[in-house]
């Protein structure tokens, strides 16, 4: 049932509103959501795929969330990740353990790449433009800041950065932590090590989390250029 709904959603004509079943009264549509349902529609088929398998259920779970069960009820997260002959501490964190999440309002994060003596870069808008990966190389100082949103009313601000790759498991530095703003809704790193690297960004208003956005740090050696 899932499946055929996200197939259904996925197929929806573009446009501004909906009638509400019963009332009629028109609901307008804030954001195209094709996309996401055509991703969640993938998830579902890879789940129906995997039958009854202990695997169906993780697949599940990406796509309803932590709340879903796991395969196993008594699994417990893993608290070291491995790879290669290297292992490292797993201190991710997930918001769904820290505040319930009900997206009501869009958020848009950038990230703006500076090193002195180079052009300032922004990485989003850089891929806006055709380029479809930006890498970034090591040694420079990034800052990740909210460049639009549309939230109602006072929030705050949470954040998350989280390691990825084979040189953050060596170096035993996962991070992933989800930390509060210092108060001025910004973030600032510097790119220290090649991986694929993930900034998250979180409003919480009355406790709950209203908006939510990701973007993707590939950083590189400039050797591998």
């Amino acid at each position: 049932m899932m499946r055929d709904f996200l197939s259904f959603l996925a197929d929806q004509p573009k446009q501004d509103r909906y009638g509400a079943l019963g009332s009629g009264q028109f609901v307008k549509v804030h954001k195209p959501f094709q996309s996401k349902a055509k991703k969640g529609l993938e998830l579902a088929d890879k789940a129906l795929e995997a039958g009854e398998d202990a695997k169906a259920n993780n697949r599940w779970r990406k796509l309803f969330g932590r709340a879903y069960p796991l395969a196993d009820a008594t699994e417990v997260r893993k608290s070291q990740i491995t790879e290669a002959s290297y292992t490292a501490d797993n201190t991710e964190e997930f918001i769904e353990d820290n505040f319930p999440v009900d997206i009501r309002y869009s958020m848009r994060l950038e990230c703006e790449v500076k090193q002195s003596g180079f052009r300032t870069v922004l990485l989003r808008a850089m891929r806006g433009v055709g380029m479809k990966r930006i890498n970034v190389y090591k040694s420079k100082q990034l800052k990740f800041y909210i460049t639009s949103e549309n939230i109602k009313g006072i929030y705050i601000v949470y954040w998350k950065v989280l390691n990825r790759g084979p040189e953050a498991i060596r170096r035993n530095v996962i991070r992933g932590q989800i930390v509060p703003d210092s108060g001025n809704k910004v973030k600032k790193e510097t790119s220290n090590f090649r991986g694929e690297h993930v900034v998250e960004c979180y409003a919480v208003q009355n406790g709950v989390v209203v908006a939510k956005d990701r973007i993707h740090v590939p950083i590189v050696d400039e050797s591998e250029q």
